[in-house]
């Protein structure tokens, strides 16, 4: 499998899947852009993995809601890469930012999550596409199960935020098609080293508890690691075919049933 991609933007790739990310397509030899807002020295310390694995990059800092700072750091992007071959557009605010229900989230919160991820992806994307040839890959990180239920209450800003995002990634997908460019998503499930690590213990023991149960069919979370290998693959010159797609990388989660507990279902 070819990975022609030799220079990539990742929102968020200071940590968590952002990270995962950046460090896949370094190892595969892309220059990687590595995109932090508040957090430098987490954002050096991915570089300088990047950099262990025999690649280059550079940091851009900006805030994702602000589309200025989205337009300065594609600025930094081409008078220091020159190009881009993949933008992975993955950046969103903390949880406390905008997690609450719907009857009593403001509408500060509620612009927040939407403008990280729908208005983000929208402004960085027209950003993105001048900067690319044939053969450019456009990924973005939504949660499937976040914008097609309403369960998780206090989610209701993401949940709609990524609705939008998903939306616009098929949308786009149509757009640049005779680019030759292709416009993807990759659905997460519960993620290691992710937003489920800024949730309180005992929510996190209840979650891993019920995935290692047979939620997730293959018995354990996702990493960061993970959501990169399925990056790679899609930036690969072999997956040229794929676009407007949502694809779950969840260990067969999506497969589940809600209404029927997990030791039924698998027997």
């Amino acid at each position: 499998m070819s990975l022609p991609t030799t220079h990539a933007l990742i929102t968020g790739s200071s940590r968590g899947i952002g990270r995962g990310i950046a460090l896949k397509l370094a190892e595969g030899g892309a220059k990687v852009a590595v995109h932090y807002y508040q957090n430098e020295a987490a954002a050096r310390e991915t570089l300088a993995a990047v950099r262990k694995r025999g690649s280059e990059g550079l940091l851009v800092q900006a805030d994702v809601t602000k589309p200025d700072e989205i337009r300065r750091m594609f600025a930094k992007v081409k008078a220091e890469l020159g190009k881009l071959d993949v933008f992975v557009s993955n950046a969103r605010p903390e949880v406390p930012a905008f997690f609450k229900p719907p009857l009593d989230i403001s509408l500060e919160q509620w612009d927040t999550a939407l403008d990280s991820q729908a208005k983000a992806f929208l402004v960085g994307v027209r950003e993105a596409i001048p900067l690319m040839g044939k053969g450019g890959r456009i990924l973005a990180i939504t949660y499937a199960e976040g914008s097609r239920t309403g369960g998780l209450q206090p989610w209701v800003g993401m949940g709609s935020a990524k609705a939008a995002l998903e939306s616009l990634v098929r949308y786009f997908a149509v757009t640049v098609a005779k680019l030759g460019i292709t416009v993807n998503a990759i659905s997460p499930g519960w993620t290691e080293d992710s937003v489920l690590n800024t949730l309180p213990t005992q929510a996190q023991d209840l979650i891993r508890n019920w995935h290692t149960r047979g939620w997730t069919p293959m018995g354990r979370l996702g990493t960061p690691e993970d959501v990169g290998n399925v990056a790679s693959l899609l930036c690969s010159e072999e997956a040229g075919w794929i676009t407007g797609q949502v694809i779950n990388a969840d260990g067969g989660a999506s497969l589940m049933n809600a209404g029927v507990p997990p030791e039924i279902q698998l027997g």
